[in-house]
């Protein structure tokens, strides 16, 4: 259940690049598709350059992520929930909630 649930805890507007169904597969068709036509045909050398070059020229059609800002949050390890930010309670603002 919380694998499921884990959705929510990154921020809100990253949730419509998560549901997206196979983002890595439609990243790499075209070098798919090239590398699939020449197989067999040159030396690997050859194709990691191929590749290289493909991905590099793909990475020019990329769209840029909503919320990309966010990312740096995320990997610091800040907490979501529910797209929102949550803030670590301090311990004078618990005493301060649990006195009234």
């Amino acid at each position: 259940k919380e694998e499921m649930l884990a959705f929510y805890d990154f921020p809100a507007a990253h949730w419509q690049h998560i549901r997206t169904s196979n983002p890595i597969e439609s990243t790499f068709a075209t070098v798919r598709l090239r590398t699939a036509k020449t197989r067999g045909c040159v030396a690997r050398h050859t194709i990691l350059s191929m590749v290289y070059k493909l991905g590099q020229s793909a990475q020019k059609k990329w769209r840029r992520l909503r919320g990309f800002k966010l990312l740096a949050e995320v990997i610091r390890g800040v907490r979501f929930k529910d797209g929102e930010r949550v803030e670590p309670v301090k311990e004078g603002e618990l005493n301060r909630v649990v006195n009234i």
